[in-house]
């Protein structure tokens, strides 16, 4: 954990339909002095949305060899990287050479941050999914997070509800690629 860092914590009911995947989540996250309410909610969704069996936040900003999600197989062995934000080229890279399978997860403008990629090495970068959300949703939602949050995330035809403290918001699931 970061020197510095708060501690939110979430209970999540989680119900992802188009997966399949249903299970009650407790998350314990380190919150980085530099790290905004937006770029945080964008981490635990990204958790919820690629949750399987061995998935953990890694050490994040405070760590610059590691994306912000690692999957893990029954084998310590890397099987999936998940980048939060805007990283940059180099760190896909890197991450799909590691990895069996790259995500990124973005609160920022996907279309500009993969024009900011053009023309750069990105291993199989063409399968690497940038996920986002309908402009406004992330900020919208993130105004509710509270140091102990409850959250319902339900995805059924890539449409994310999402219940925070009681409000309720909802978004599209929006995918563009890499490369």
């Amino acid at each position: 954990m970061a020197a510095g860092a708060t501690i939110y914590t979430f209970t999540v009911t989680l119900a992802d339909v188009d997966r399949g995947v249903y299970d009650d989540l407790s998350l314990r996250v380190a919150r980085h002095p530099s790290e905004t309410d937006v770029f945080m909610l964008t981490r635990v969704l990204a958790y919820a949305l690629e949750y399987e069996e061995g998935i953990t936040f890694t050490e994040g900003l405070s760590s610059t060899d590691e994306p912000a999600i690692v999957i893990r197989d029954a084998t310590s062995a890397l099987s999936a990287w998940i980048e939060v934000g805007a990283p940059d080229a180099a760190r896909l890279h890197e991450g799909s050479m590691k990895a069996g399978r790259v995500a990124v997860y973005t609160h920022r403008d996907p279309a500009k941050l993969v024009a900011s990629w053009a023309g750069k090495r990105i291993h199989r970068g063409d399968e690497i999914p940038v996920v986002s959300f309908d402009r406004g949703f992330l900020e919208t939602a993130a105004s509710g997070i509270e140091r102990r949050t409850a959250l319902t995330v339900s995805v059924t035809e890539k449409h994310l509800y999402l219940e925070i403290n009681g409000h309720t918001f909802s978004s599209d699931i929006h995918s563009v690629f890499a490369a």
